[in-house]
């Protein structure tokens, strides 16, 4: 398995290089679009950047796996909240169920159990 993974990161390094050296001209990016900065008063110099098409490309990769790590982390929120409020749950009852064995017989565990329930409706 670890020679599979070995090779699919190989792919995907030769890939990469490939497209970094077939895309090495400089491309200007512009912050705005040049009525607006103009319109705003914008200077031209902070206005514009010159990079490699290939450092593009990959920032562009790169900002939509974060954006999409993000989406799906905040997508999932309710999941892993129902999944905690699960565990402590089922902790709480644990430590009952401990405490109930631990009892020498004293006491009502059906009184108890019908307290608890009409406690917590």
């Amino acid at each position: 398995m670890p020679y599979l993974r070995f090779a699919i990161l190989a792919m995907i390094a030769t890939v990469l290089i490939t497209v970094a050296l077939a895309n090495r001209d400089l491309v200007t990016l512009r912050l705005l679009p040049e009525g607006l900065a103009e319109l705003v008063r914008y200077p031209e110099s902070s206005n514009t950047i010159s990079m490699p098409l290939f450092l593009v490309i990959l920032a562009s990769l790169v900002g939509g796996i974060l954006l999409g790590f993000v989406w799906e982390w905040l997508r999932e929120y309710k999941y892993r909240a129902e999944a905690v409020r699960r565990r402590r749950e089922n902790d709480r009852l644990a430590r009952k169920v401990a405490a109930i064995r631990q009892d020498d017989g004293q006491g009502d565990d059906v009184l108890e159990i019908l307290e608890d329930a009409g406690s917590a409706g």
